[in-house]
């Protein structure tokens, strides 16, 4: 079987270059690939496709294929649409049916087509939607995140859509993700709630029946057992000797051994890291007991090069900054550049040793990949009760993990307390998260997952999609109405 994986925003190298320091290199990439080796381990052929880039200030995405080192099965395959330059992901779509064209005219020369496609994102699904209303082969939808969640997030209004349609093209994002859902065969979600909360949205009305189960499939994302576990490997030696020379530049001997709440999620607005500082700060016992570490990438001093980043990252971590300024907690929250996960999975079994905990606050977070990666390294987490939290950490009773609300500080520092104020809490916690993770969240079950619904699919008739034109010229924009 042939499986073409379709992600035209990003892009795919054998480095895994610019994940998790860019807003286009997100969880997205990282779920296709790991979706895609493990499929292409149960022998499936597997095609990535995404977009080729001939731009000098992104090197790595030039050449027309790629390959990840001793992973056979597993094909990058970039195809050239809007123009040479690198294109932040909501300048992609009026350049999308040149993608789906480039797309076809490289299996055509091929002489063979895929046998099914997925879809990711608002993007690839709405050109996994052209390319089947072409080519009459299935496909599914996996959104990641859905525009409407976003637009409540951002508490966009009629007053201020304007303004922000012409930052995010919501307008065409909704539009795109439309036409995915109701044409795809079935729609992948992390969690029900997903299913339920944000399929239901009003902006999805008549292109979607969430009470469909044939529409849904719930297939969790997982972990990579390469990289991230509590087993102790070699590298973990200089990581520890990385962060002493942090902590002891910043602070003082008596605060090196303390437990740490580790901060790691891309610095957006959305993540909320802001809360989860300030409910450490207003806590007497935690600053006295307790160091906070916020992992960022590529930068060796915050404090002289944030400025330097993207503007929407720099906001982030202006306000974190200012905020350990006036609060003089500089020698109590420190940063850590961690380069790639192999760095970051060996920090999480390091300050695992001091008893520490992993925090996600995020105002939503529709699934929790960086909380299954922390649980299996052997850090208990705190993490938002909204979205795909409360199923990873909940379950028929038990707990697996604190949730807490996102916009409440008192909420999230007893969370805190919770874990690291008690030792016999901390390792039950500790224990429950490495056996959820093992037992529930690995990508062999992801891409069994898919598999088993592909098989499903291919065997019973599907519904050719019909594509609105303004996707096919690519010369106008949808019309949406709050």
């Amino acid at each position: 079987m042939k499986v073409a994986f379709f992600n035209p925003q990003g892009n795919f190298d054998a480095k895994d270059s610019y994940w998790t320091s860019h807003p286009d290199f997100g969880g997205q990439l990282v779920y296709v690939k790991e979706v895609a080796i493990a499929m292409a381990k149960m022998g499936v052929d597997v095609d990535v496709i995404t977009r080729r880039i001939e731009d000098p200030d992104w090197p790595e995405f030039a050449s027309e294929f790629d390959r990840y080192e001793n992973i056979d099965g597993v094909r990058i395959i970039r195809i050239k649409f809007g123009g040479k330059k690198f294109l932040p992901k909501e300048k992609l779509w009026p350049y999308l049916k040149d993608y789906v064209k480039g797309i076809k005219n490289f299996y055509s020369s091929e002489k063979r087509m895929p046998d099914f496609i997925t879809t990711h994102y608002g993007d690839g699904g709405i050109s996994g939607a052209m390319f089947s209303s072409k080519v009459r082969i299935p496909y599914s939808f996996t959104a990641h995140s859905l525009g409407a969640q976003k637009m409540d997030m951002l508490h966009v209004t009629e007053r201020n859509f304007h303004e922000m349609d012409a930052k995010y093209n919501f307008s065409t994002r909704i539009a795109a993700e439309r036409v995915a859902m109701k044409y795809s065969t079935f729609n992948v979600v992390s969690t029900s709630m997903e299913r339920f909360e944000q399929y239901s949205h009003k902006l999805y009305k008549n292109w979607i029946n969430v009470e469909d189960d044939r529409k849904f499939r719930v297939i969790p994302p997982g972990v990579n057992p390469r990289i991230f576990s509590a087993k102790k490997r070699a590298d973990d030696r200089l990581i520890e000797e990385k962060l002493d020379r942090i902590l002891y530049e910043y602070s003082d001997r008596k605060r090196l051994k303390l437990p740490l709440i580790v901060l790691s999620s891309r610095m957006d607005p959305k993540k909320n890291q802001i809360s989860a500082l300030k409910a450490y700060a207003s806590d007497k016992w935690l600053k006295k007991n307790v160091n906070f570490l916020i992992v960022v990438r590529g930068m060796k001093n915050v404090y002289e090069e944030y400025k330097k980043v993207k503007t929407s990252e720099k906001n982030v971590l202006k306000e974190l900054i200012s905020f350990i300024q006036e609060n003089e907690l500089q020698n109590k929250v420190f940063f850590f550049d961690a380069n790639g996960q192999y760095e970051l999975s060996s920090l999480y079994r390091v300050v695992s040793k001091r008893n520490s905990i992993f925090c996600n606050v995020a105002l939503y977070e529709p699934f929790g990949l960086s909380i299954i990666e922390a649980m299996i390294c052997g850090l208990p987490v705190v993490a938002t009760k909204n979205g795909g939290p409360s199923e990873i950490l909940e379950e028929s009773g038990q707990n697996y993990g604190v949730l807490v609300e996102p916009e409440n500080i008192q909420d999230i520092s007893n969370g805190f307390k919770i874990l690291l104020k008690n030792k016999q809490n901390y390792e039950e916690y500790k224990k429950l998260g490495i056996e959820r993770v093992i037992s529930d969240y690995t990508w062999e079950s992801t891409a069994k997952g898919y598999l088993k619904a592909i098989e499903e699919e291919l065997k019973v008739p599907f519904e050719i999609p019909k594509v609105p034109e303004y996707f096919i010229s690519g010369k106008s924009k949808p019309k949406l109405e709050l």
